[in-house]
């Protein structure tokens, strides 16, 4: 279908950008319009005080996901809000897995859920993340 736009590149090119999902060692698994899968297992230096994953980090994962899924379409969406419900404790050496899936995508605004799993299918978290499209501010006359 021409004109159809790339989801596989247009994640490829935020990824290569996106110095913090590399960092952390997040991993791309599938990538489609509106949905991505991306994978990360708990290291050492992940952990808190309780010798769990940090919140912060599984937060990471699901917003780095939500950011994917909906600049899948090759147009720039900036998070607008976020909220994240923890369902169970992680631990070191756990490989997680986020899906992200658009609920709803407008010419403007978009929601998207994120799900974040254990490899063996346990629930651990759920993300609700609101984006908008990113404004490029008018040029100025000025030179």
């Amino acid at each position: 279908m021409s004109g159809a736009p790339d989801a596989a590149a247009a994640v490829a090119a935020l990824y290569a950008a996106d110095r913090a999902a590399q960092a952390l060692g997040i991993e791309v698994q599938e990538v489609a319009l509106g949905r991505v899968v991306l994978t990360l297992t708990v290291r050492a230096d992940m952990l808190n005080g309780h010798g769990t994953c940090h919140g912060g980090i599984l937060f990471a994962l699901a917003d780095t996901a939500f950011a994917f899924a909906c600049n899948s379409y090759g147009e720039p969406m900036v998070a607008a809000g976020a909220s994240i419900e923890y369902l169970a404790p992680i631990r070191l050496g756990e490989r997680l897995c986020a899906d992200a899936q658009e609920v709803s995508r407008g010419a403007r605004h978009g929601l998207y859920d994120v799900a974040i799993r254990t490899e063996a299918g346990a629930s651990c978290a759920f993300f609700r993340g609101r984006c908008a499209r990113l404004r490029v501010p008018p040029k100025s006359s000025e030179t």
